[in-house]
C-alpha cells in the first residue's frame, strides 16, 4: 500500500457507529484511520473493500472486521464473538483475546490473534490462515474446508471435527481430536509453510515443535461403518 502522510482520527464517542462504518467503507486507498473509544461496539470496521489502515483503540464487539477485504485491521484489546467473520483477503490483527468464531467461514487474508481465542475458532475455515499466540477453545477448525490454523498453545476439545482440507498446527497439547482429524507427519514443506505463516504474524517459535493435524479422509463419502461418526 502507498505510504499514507496523515492519519484521520474517527471517535466513537461523539460520532454514530453507522456513520463511522460508512467513512470507513467509502475511504479509498492509500488511507490510514485510527477508531477511538469503541467501547464494545459490534460490527465495527466490517465490509471494507480497499487497502487501507485501521487501527482501532480499545475492546470490540461482535463481529468486527467482518467481510474484510484488502483492509488491514489491528484491534489493540480484545474481540467479541465472530472477529473477521467472512473475511476474504487482507489481516485481521487481535493484540488480545478472542471470543468465540474468530475467522468462522472465511476465505482468505490472515487473521492473528496475540492471545487466546475461545471455542468454534476457525469453523467452517474456507481458505483464510489463522495464527494463534495462545490456546484455543473447544470445537475449533469444525468442518474447515480449506486454508491453516496455527496454535502455539494448547487446543480445547474436538479439534478438527469433521474436518475436510484444511490443515492445523498445534505446539502445545489436544484435549481430544474431532471426528476424521488425525495426527500427520511434518515434512520439509510443512515446516517451510509453517515458518512462513509465524513470520507473517510477527511469531518466533520453532516451526519443528509443532504437530500437524489433518483429516484422515473416511467421512468424505457415506459408509455404514462410519455412521457413528457422521
Amino acid at each position: 500500500m502507498a505510504s499514507v502522510s496523515t492519519t484521520e482520527t474517527v471517535d466513537l464517542a461523539t460520532t454514530p457507529l453507522r456513520e463511522v462504518n460508512a467513512t470507513l467503507q467509502n475511504a479509498k486507498a492509500p488511507a490510514a484511520f485510527a477508531v477511538t473509544n469503541p467501547a464494545g461496539a459490534h460490527a465495527l470496521a466490517c465490509g471494507l473493500d480497499e487497502p487501507i489502515d485501521v487501527a482501532i483503540d480499545g475492546h470490540v464487539g461482535y463481529y468486527c472486521a467482518g467481510m474484510n477485504q484488502h483492509a488491514a485491521v489491528t484491534i489493540t484489546g480484545n474481540a467479541g464473538v465472530g472477529v473477521a467473520e467472512n473475511m476474504m483477503s487482507g489481516t485481521v490483527r487481535v493484540t488480545g483475546d478472542a471470543s468465540q468464531s474468530a475467522g468462522a467461514t472465511a476465505h482468505g487474508g490472515l487473521l492473528v490473534i496475540e492471545g487466546t481465542a475461545a471455542a468454534r475458532c476457525g469453523i467452517s475455515m474456507k481458505g483464510v490462515d489463522i495464527v494463534v499466540g495462545g490456546d484455543i477453545g473447544h470445537m475449533s477448525a469444525f468442518m474447515g474446508q480449506a486454508g491453516r490454523l496455527v496454535v502455539l498453545g494448547d487446543a480445547g476439545d474436538a479439534l478438527g471435527d469433521s474436518l475436510y482440507e484444511a490443515r492445523i498446527y498445534v505446539r502445545g497439547t489436544v484435549a481430544s481430536l474431532g471426528a476424521d482429524c488425525v495426527p500427520k507427519p511434518m515434512r520439509e514443506e510443512h515446516l517451510a509453510e509453517l515458518r512462513e505463516l509465524l513470520d507473517a504474524a510477527g511469531f518466533d517459535a520453532d516451526p519443528a515443535s509443532f504437530t500437524r493435524y489433518g483429516s484422515a479422509r473416511t467421512l468424505y463419502n457415506f459408509h455404514v461403518d462410519n455412521a457413528g461418526a457422521y
